[in-house]
């Protein structure tokens, strides 16, 4: 099965569950409507987002749309199971709890319960789910499941998402991931990705895809009192008269192993705000200023 082709700028669903703050069911309607209008056709979210209302808010707003129209990626590895222990970071009741599952039974539920709340009968890309602590069962186990649905033809792509480099590397030369989601490893403020990371996805021509870039909005909406990091940053991107918010969105497709990034936005007007930014041209010389243009392989 070919995989889907990944535009450049796709929509991060973790804040249509609730992350960081609340918004109501009409906001996160509003979010993926002015996300569609804008031309984005790329939707990534996983049942750990608001336990399972991030899918749900995300399915319903896209009811409706032609369904080969829009490529969709969602997550396993975590289940989510009644009972207290809210995540970190998601505004949403403490009556649910998610429990780590990478079994092959697990990553199945997992699937099956990610449609039921999409309302569709099929998500284009799957991706393991952070398995930092579970590696041997994740390996052994999800990402076999993983590959099973891609041989059955009821997913297209499959591959790993995590927040760091080295486990995303040791999937890539240990699997057969078509795809990988490195979040916070290749944004202005954090470049672990680059060393090995992307060297090895370019090589092995697995496409990238990049998120976290704003790190909790810092990026986006930088504070009146920046963190000493982010001042050289903030200084030349404002002498060559760029965005920071645009700068770190354009950053990361420097290196040709990264083929789309991920936004996340918790209202219409940030998707739209971004949109325009993201498409706002950026001088040579800033990524110069920034510490030099990234190597192209």
């Amino acid at each position: 099965m070919t995989p889907p082709r990944l535009p450049e700028l796709g929509l991060g669903g973790g804040p249509l569950g609730n992350y960081l703050r609340a918004i109501t069911d009409d906001q996160a309607g509003a979010v993926v409507e002015a996300a569609w209008a804008e031309g984005i056709r790329y939707f990534d979210t996983a049942p750990y987002y608001g336990l399972g209302l991030a899918e749900r808010r995300l399915g319903a707003a896209l009811r409706g749309r032609a369904r080969a129209e829009y490529v969709l990626s969602t997550k396993a590895g975590r289940l989510v199971r009644p009972g207290p222990g809210r995540p970190d970071g998601f505004v949403v009741p403490d009556d649910r709890h998610a429990e780590w599952d990478f079994s092959r039974d697990g990553v199945l539920r997992s699937l099956e319960e990610s449609l039921t709340r999409l309302g569709t009968d099929h998500v284009d890309i799957l991706l393991i789910h952070d398995p930092d602590r579970h590696w041997p069962q994740a390996l052994d186990e999800g990402f076999a499941a993983l590959a099973e649905l891609r041989s059955q033809g009821v997913v297209k792509a499959i591959g790993v998402g995590m927040n760091q480099s080295p486990m995303l590397v040791d999937f890539v030369r240990r699997a057969d991931p078509d795809v990988l989601l490195a979040a916070g490893q290749c944004t202005l403020l954090r470049r672990p990705a680059f060393a090995e990371l992307l060297p090895l996805c370019l090589e092995r021509g697995i496409p990238v895809i990049a998120a976290g870039l704003f790190h909790r909005g810092l990026l986006a909406d930088p504070p009146p009192e920046p963190p000493a990091e982010l001042r050289p940053i903030l200084a030349a991107c404002d002498d060559y008269g760029v965005p920071v918010a645009t700068a770190a969105m354009r950053f990361p497709l420097r290196h040709p192993a990264v083929r789309s990034i991920l936004i996340g936005a918790h209202t219409a007007g940030q998707v739209r705000a971004n949109v325009a930014g993201f498409h706002r041209p950026v001088p040579e010389g800033l990524w110069q200023a920034l510490g030099g243009a990234v190597p192209e392989g």
